[in-house]
């Protein structure tokens, strides 16, 4: 039983583990939050039921003792905000308005990597599609009496067997698996960027080919609790602080000198407009979906 201190919200900052509404790494049920995740010391299964401000956490699986001992890093309670208190607009409403904004770090940089690399300059309703049918396919059963959908996600090894064949059936083009194998050939140096500061955590991810800053920002904000790494290369984060601050689009460079200010907080303003909501309206043709299964 844990208990939460003032103003963190749970459902908010687990939320941001979730990768579209039908993850089967990742439910909501009357019970709880379901996740299940492979440790260093295996698969594991949880369970996470909020009663006002104490939590109870349930988990199975070889892996519990391990998720157990990281579950407050893994429910922001070791993500500071104490200095985030922004006086200027439009923050400041946005502040007063929506409440604390705090980053989950559940130290498994490959369980991160893998959907961020899927929606690399594609659209969400791609990626999550790939991932829901990458564990649906080739995910472990959740150890525990859990939801029959809840699977844990394959471990580099099995990625790596992955077949041409078999990632094309997942709708996977070959740009996106080849980077996705390069990152599991390096699993086992990514489980040492744990112990880096999150800025030389994202370099270091970069060295891996295909991984840029928008995929490296990604996996920091989750897997390492990165609450000043935006993400910058975005389709649509530099037209939200650019028309949240000004009232008109802007680019990554005008996204930088906008949030320069809010160092070291500048995800939890990105988070923060996000959650509200904040953008310029969306106009003209959405972008038409491929389906590299039938190709």
């Amino acid at each position: 039983m844990l208990t939460l201190p003032d103003g963190l919200d749970l459902d908010r900052t687990l939320g941001l583990l979730r990768y579209g509404s039908g993850d089967p790494a990742f439910m909501r049920t009357p019970e709880g939050i379901w996740r299940a995740s492979l440790t260093p010391e295996g698969p594991v299964s949880i369970c996470i039921t909020q009663r006002r401000g104490d939590v109870e956490v349930r988990a199975w699986g070889s892996g519990a003792e391990w998720i157990v001992a990281n579950l407050s890093a893994m429910f922001g309670l070791d993500d500071d905000d104490s200095t985030f208190r922004p006086d200027t607009e439009p923050i400041r409403d946005l502040y007063r308005r929506i409440g604390r904004v705090h980053f989950p770090r559940t130290e498994l940089i490959f369980e991160s990597l893998v959907p961020a690399i899927l929606s690399q300059k594609i659209t969400g309703k791609e990626a999550f599609g790939s991932w829901r049918m990458l564990l649906h396919k080739y995910g472990g059963v959740a150890p525990g009496p859990v939801p029959d959908r809840l699977r844990v996600p394959p471990s580099p090894a099995q990625v790596r067997a992955l077949a041409d064949w078999d990632w094309h059936q997942l709708g996977v083009d070959r740009a996106h698996r080849e980077t996705i194998r390069r990152a599991a050939g390096a699993a086992n140096s990514l489980d040492r960027l744990t112990t880096l500061p999150a800025d030389e955590a994202i370099a270091k991810l970069m060295s891996i080919r295909g991984i840029g800053l928008w995929t490296a920002s990604e996996v920091a904000q989750r897997a390492l609790g990165a609450a000043d790494a935006p993400s910058f290369g975005d389709y649509h984060v530099p037209s939200t602080v650019g028309y949240a601050f000004t009232g008109e689009p802007t680019d990554d460079e005008g996204m930088a000198r906008l949030l320069a200010p809010y160092r070291p907080h500048r995800g939890r303003v990105v988070r923060l407009l996000e959650l509200a909501r904040v953008g310029p309206p969306r106009r003209g043709p959405r972008r038409t979906v491929p389906d590299y299964r039938r190709f």
